[in-house]
């Protein structure tokens, strides 16, 4: 099955995104709600998390540009000092904007 990329065709697929997005958020929920939340399973959720932001963390510090590294290394700085994830996260978005800026 092939979607054409006219505007009908990118609306479709937007809806289509929704759609499946929503069912897995609400289907998440609805199984989880017959899941009695035990110390070991609010640990495992606890990690899991971790375990999707690290996926997606370190492929940017082995193949980023210079923008993406200098994010990730003041990002991390600022918050091993701050030790608030807002403001370092402001503070790697705008060292990416000067070093994508400056080269």
């Amino acid at each position: 099955m092939t979607i054409e990329t006219n505007t009908a065709g990118v609306l479709a697929l937007i809806l289509i995104m929704t759609l499946v997005t929503l069912a897995t958020r609400f289907g998440g929920v609805f199984i989880m709600s017959f899941v009695r939340i035990s110390p070991r399973i609010e640990s495992f959720i606890n990690t899991m998390a971790s375990s999707v932001l690290i996926a997606i963390i370190v492929p940017m510090a082995f193949a980023g540009d210079g923008g993406a590294i200098a994010a990730l290394s003041v990002t991390a700085v600022a918050m091993l000092i701050l030790r608030k994830p807002l403001p370092a996260i402001a503070a790697g978005i705008l060292a990416a904007g000067l070093v994508r800026y400056m080269f």
